[in-house]
């Protein structure tokens, strides 16, 4: 069975790709989009229900319906896993490996569009500030740009 719908009329309702609506089984919710792990978790549970919207040509997910019981007992053990100390020292590893290839990429980034620009080299110091900017602008990742 496809368990891939599309959201429905009604909060508790789903559309079935054949345009048939289905209201949520009892004692199921509604998981929001958001935490990847417990998304995840939920779905190789067992039974579940993706929704998902497009929207022009991108496909946006709604969250997954699932049953209560199912959802609480993930987020618990997911709870408990993540208050580990060896949980935070393998996301503080992550995050150290990737900043380091985020100022990899922006570095490169940056010698690209000085080589791209090739001012002569009487402009050299125009060419960094514009190189800078276009860096600057292009390569910012979450809230921070990670290149100064």
């Amino acid at each position: 069975m496809n368990n891939i719908f599309t959201p429905g009329p009604t909060p508790n309702t789903v559309r079935a790709a054949d345009g048939k609506v289905l209201t949520a089984p009892e004692g199921w919710v509604l998981l929001p989009p958001g935490d990847v792990a417990l998304t995840r978790r939920v779905k190789e549970a067992g039974d579940h229900w993706a929704v998902k919207e497009r929207k022009g040509r991108k496909l946006f997910s709604r969250g997954v319906w699932a049953p209560a019981a199912t959802i609480d007992r993930i987020r618990t053990a997911l709870e408990a896993e993540r208050a580990t100390e060896g949980y935070a020292r393998r996301k503080e590893a992550d995050d150290r490996r990737r900043d380091k290839a985020q100022a990899e990429y922006v570095e490169d980034f940056f010698g690209a569009v000085v080589a791209f620009l090739a001012f002569h080299r009487d402009h050299a110091e125009l060419a960094g500030r514009l190189a800078h900017a276009v860096t600057d602008h292009a390569t910012p990742v979450g809230l921070n740009s990670l290149h100064k």
